[in-house]
């Protein structure tokens, strides 16, 4: 994290206090908040669904490295249509211009009503966004690799990555950011995606799993 305000945000003082007490009851391999893991995209076929009055809260980046017991895992939509997801397919699948996709024109009239999206304020902005959108997706082409994102951002381990839960038989849930990332690596269907480990579930970490969502691509 680049400031103190930043750490602040992403709860990094929360954090670390929740990987000592993980640690504490679960050993050495215990999971770690913004932990860097490993997942197949294509293995990811359901969303989380947060539905509070039936013991599915809704999880944050800064809820990372929780192990949460219940049946909150089993909360879960198809990963289905979504407007990035389709509108990215769009782009990179069928050569649609950036501009001439839903996605574009939903984050145009996000700055009009908000003011800015995605660190974007302007039309130029989204464009230069997604002129480097494009050049991460050659490259990944190109190397059949996509570059964990604490790799080369400012961030503490994977924050702000894909975001990923794991569910107690190990089975990943999508949640929140890196939404454009993710699709990248769906649609290239690469081997495994760098994601930022969200909330898991007991039984997953008493089964092992980590282990081998630890380990990175050959």
């Amino acid at each position: 994290m680049s400031t103190l305000k930043e750490a602040i945000r992403a709860g990094v003082h929360v954090k670390a206090l929740r990987d000592i007490a993980n640690r504490l009851r679960f050993g050495p391999d215990a999971p770690q908040s913004d932990e860097l893991i490993w997942v197949h995209p294509r293995d990811v076929v359901n969303w989380y669904k947060p539905d509070p009055q039936n013991g599915a809260p809704r999880f944050r980046r800064r809820h990372s490295g929780m192990v949460a017991p219940g049946d909150w895992d089993r909360s879960t939509k198809p990963f289905g249509s979504h407007l990035k997801l389709n509108s990215i397919r769009k782009h990179f699948e069928d050569g649609v211009p950036w501009e001439d996709t839903p996605l574009f024109d939903w984050m145009l009239k996000e700055i009009d009503i908000h003011g800015r999206i995605d660190g974007c304020y302007t039309r130029e902005d989204l464009i230069a966004r997604y002129e480097r959108l494009d050049r991460i997706y050659e490259e990944t082409k190109h190397t059949r690799r996509l570059r964990p994102h604490g790799s080369v951002n400012d961030t503490r381990r994977e924050h702000g990555g894909i975001l990923v839960h794991i569910t107690r038989d190990g089975t990943p849930l999508r949640d929140g950011g890196g939404m454009h990332r993710f699709a990248i690596a769906y649609i290239l269907d690469l081997e495994k995606v760098p994601a930022q480990l969200g909330v898991i579930h007991p039984d997953a970490v008493a089964s092992g799993v980590l282990a081998k969502l630890r380990e990175p691509p050959d």
